[in-house]
């Protein structure tokens, strides 16, 4: 019987195999870019079930959650980035690295560059969360590259990897700041050109946003809301006199107001869009209201208490019948009355001039959410711009036919980009048929800055610590 300990081929006693260790947080936040990736999930849909699984089984506390949600958004922000550096990192291709590895690359990445985690430890943890998800084989892989990462802070990095400015302006804001190229231009398009405005921009899409609260009128104030919820961990809203911004992350899900519906998540761009649409002036009754879009409800739930106020009845319309069911939901215990209908607002079932006020707020790339989104940016494609076009444009049309003459329309977007913006409202109204003119939207956001020339506004990430909703008035005119 042989009780020597096994040893290697030149002869020295070999290392007893060692189980990795297991880290909660960073195996939870490699299953939600894996979702991410393989399901093209988003993220902010993927990551609160998880942090809820991991608060019941891991006993996950505030930290852990924050640390998970971190290094999530801020790898998918960065991802960009990160890969130019990966690829100055790994001998072949990133396309020919297994997605999972490149999953675990990245998130090391983002704690040797993006966080205060000192390098040896997320050097580590990443291995160790390689050895876990991956085995140890690919694990000695990881560990090769990220200790090449080590060479270089993230500026020191940049200045290796991205192309000089004056060379490539494009190019170089698209790898500093961790966007397509082709994003950036469209937006440097929008912006009307001058660098300080683009990379203000840019550099806002990867900051983490505030969590906005939306108190909805006629069921909670934002006093009794503000009280409920603290003084330290809530403040009023900048523009919107309905918003309440937290200043703690946290489980919006879990505040007792939201979960009874008495107030909802809801970016303060988005309430601006419903307050002034609300607030523009109509020609004769003002009785019946249209959100022709209205999935998955946040705007339909503050129009609808909006109308409640001013005695008016909305129709809430949502194409898919699982996204009407949602608007339903966001609408119920609203204080006036209201419907929920399932119809397609470029094939619409009511009549011509039904209503006094309608908001179509159309289906649209997102580009003006890609900090809540941060995988969009790397999803979307230019020709997707194209692709909604003529959605947008049928959409508007119908609008404009469903409003009375001397009533309101809304066309509003999540989106920047002047092909689903300004462009899409000037076809509508070139072309024959309903008859409109365009409303100044600017008085109707009081106390907002920055709103342009108009007669439409862009709201922006860097200038109002929105979304960058756009929104068009128009009134009918024959």
């Amino acid at each position: 019987m042989n009780d020597q300990p096994p040893r290697r081929k030149n002869g020295r006693p070999a290392k007893p195999h060692r189980r990795p260790k297991k880290d909660p947080v960073r195996i939870l936040a490699f299953e939600a870019l894996r979702a991410v990736d393989e399901r093209d999930a988003y993220a902010n849909l993927v990551l609160p079930p998880l942090l809820r699984k991991a608060r019941e089984k891991d006993g996950f506390d505030h930290r852990d959650a924050a640390l998970a949600t971190e290094l999530v958004y801020g790898t998918l922000r960065r991802q960009g980035t990160y890969d130019a550096v990966l690829a100055a990192c790994v001998d072949r291709p990133l396309r020919e690295v297994d997605p999972p590895v490149l999953d675990v690359l990245s998130l090391g990445v983002h704690q040797l560059l993006g966080t205060r985690i000192p390098p040896h430890a997320a050097v580590s943890a990443t291995v160790e969360l390689a050895r876990c998800v991956l085995g140890d084989g690919r694990a000695k892989f990881v560990n090769a590259v990220l200790r090449k990462v080590t060479a270089h802070d993230l500026d020191g990095w940049l200045e290796r990897v991205a192309p000089p400015y004056d060379d490539d302006p494009e190019e170089h804001l698209a790898v500093v700041h961790s966007h397509p190229r082709w994003i950036v231009s469209a937006l440097w398009d929008a912006l009307g050109g001058g660098r300080a405005g683009i990379e203000d921009l840019l550099e806002a899409d990867n900051e983490r946003p505030e969590v906005t609260l939306v108190a909805r009128p006629g069921r909670i104030g934002v006093t009794e809301l503000l009280a409920a919820l603290g003084e330290d961990h809530a403040l009023p809203g900048r523009w919107s006199p309905h918003a309440v911004r937290l200043t703690e992350g946290g489980e919006p899900g879990a505040i007792d107001a939201v979960r009874e519906g008495r107030a909802g998540v809801q970016d303060e761009g988005s309430q601006l869009v419903a307050l002034a649409l609300a607030a523009a002036p109509v020609d004769g009754p003002d009785a019946r209201w249209l959100d022709g879009c209205a999935g998955p409800g946040g705007k339909a739930a503050l129009l609808g208490a909006l109308a409640a106020e001013e005695g008016a009845a909305l129709l809430a319309a949502e194409r898919q019948p699982h996204r009407a069911r949602l608007v339903g939901r966001a609408l119920a215990g609203n204080p006036g009355p209201y419907q929920v209908v399932t119809a397609d607002g470029t094939r619409p079932p009511w009549r011509e001039g039904t209503f006094d006020r309608v908001l179509v707020d159309v289906p649209c790339t997102g580009l003006g959410a890609l900090r809540r989104r941060p995988e969009a940016r790397w999803r979307r494609r230019p020709e997707d711009v194209a692709g909604f076009g003529p959605l947008q444009r049928d959409l508007l049309r119908e609008a404009l036919r469903a409003v009375r003459v001397g009533g309101v329309v809304g066309y509003a977007t999540c989106s920047p980009h002047p092909a689903e913006t300004r462009a899409v409202v000037d076809d509508v109204l070139k072309r024959q048929g309903v008859e409109a003119e365009w409303i100044d939207a600017r008085p109707l956001m009081p106390g907002v800055p920055a709103l342009g020339d108009g007669p439409d506004v862009q709201l922006w990430p860097h200038l109002h610590g929105t979304d960058a909703m756009y929104l068009a008035l128009l009134r009918r005119t024959a």
